[in-house]
């Protein structure tokens, strides 16, 4: 498994996104696309793309404080997908995160909200989120 200070060779073809899974007391934060983005109307892990030359965190640490301005500490990277949507592929890095400091306020989001896992079916994820969703339903049960 590639270490938080891998730096991804970016593929034009591919967009390369760093999600970041943010656990608190069994909880997880997760944000609302702008309905101007691509899949305006889903919900998701904070974060974004990679910029040419930037590590898993460095990524995840820029991302969040742009988003959601919360400053958080990048723990591990807990799985990767690659999704092909009908109009672009992408590659997600799901790292675990913890937060560091500040209360989040949606900047680059529409909304966000601390839910559990159990909650997440209340939620439209996009679909290459949905394994990862998967998991950490089963895991709550």
């Amino acid at each position: 498994m590639k270490n938080l200070d891998y730096i991804p060779v970016l593929d034009a073809k591919t967009v390369q996104v760093v999600a970041c899974v943010i656990e608190r007391g069994g909880e997880f934060l997760i944000t609302k696309r702008l309905k101007t983005s691509h899949l305006g109307h889903c919900w998701e892990f904070p974060g974004g793309k990679l910029e040419p030359g930037e590590s898993l965190e460095v990524c995840a640490r820029r991302e969040c404080k742009e988003e959601i301005d919360v400053e958080v500490r990048p723990l591990r990277l807990l799985q990767e997908v690659t999704h092909a949507y009908p109009e672009k592929n992408v590659h997600l890095y799901f790292v675990l995160c913890e937060l560091a400091e500040g209360t989040p306020k949606a900047l680059e989001c529409a909304d966000w909200r601390w839910v559990h896992p159990r909650q997440f079916s209340q939620f439209e994820f996009p679909e290459a989120d949905k394994r990862i969703i998967a998991e950490f339903t089963r895991a709550a049960k």
